[in-house]
């Protein structure tokens, strides 16, 4: 497939980042393996705004020039842990070349996917307030990272990746106690923030990226 680029380094060779490399110019495109020209491409131009902020927001959430308060690394390491519990390989593989490209990804890759692993469950789990949706309540299991494993990951991301999957698997019982884990494992409230958009981005990415996917091998002629 024939990507258009932009000057971004994406993948590793033995081990090492092949910083000649690029990122796609167009992520979820790149993702769905949508080829210039088809009627899937034809698509998604029907909804240029759609497809440019949806491609903004995806740098600005992942490839942000400014790093103080959630770096790169970070952001990088939540996306392969959220991917790999939402089991999406296309969304899964493209977070893990993005992490091993950044300064100490390859130290946090396979201790990240470890965690994926140990968190992948079904859900999504939680209770409503008294009313007539407290039929739909669910008990699951709360994650939490192993202990062996926060000092690879050091308290942020201990933090984030456990954060992280409340949101994805229990969304209905984030409450002010599991932002204030955030805040004390070093977290601000603007990192916080950009940490629930983050997750949230990556749900919406999966789901279209899943659509787009299904479409391109259901329909005729797409």
């Amino acid at each position: 497939m024939t990507i258009d680029v932009i000057d971004r380094p994406l993948t590793r060779d033995g081990g090492a980042v092949n910083v000649t490399a690029h990122w796609p110019a167009d992520w979820i495109d790149h993702l769905a393996g949508i080829e210039p020209g088809s009627p899937l491409a034809a698509l998604r131009a029907e909804r240029p705004e759609a497809r440019r902020n949806a491609q903004l927001s995806a740098e600005a959430l992942f490839l942000p020039a400014e790093e103080t308060v959630f770096s790169r690394a970070e952001r990088a390491a939540v996306a392969l842990f959220v991917a790999g519990l939402h089991r999406q390989a296309a969304v899964f593989a493209f977070y893990r070349d993005l992490l091993v490209s950044q300064p100490g990804g390859l130290e946090l890759e396979a201790t990240v996917i470890a965690e994926g692993r140990r968190g992948l469950t079904e859900g999504p789990y939680g209770a409503y307030p008294d009313g007539p949706l407290r039929v739909e309540n669910r008990s699951g299991p709360l994650y939490r990272v192993d202990p062996a494993q926060a000092d690879v990951l050091g308290p942020r991301l201990t933090a984030a990746l456990t954060h992280a999957h409340l949101l994805v698997f229990h969304p209905r019982d984030a409450s002010a106690l599991h932002l204030q884990a955030l805040l004390d494992a070093g977290w601000d409230t603007t990192g916080i923030v950009t940490l629930s958009q983050l997750v949230a981005f990556l749900t919406f990415q999966i789901r279209v990226v899943s659509g787009l996917t299904a479409l391109k091998y259901s329909l005729p002629g797409v």
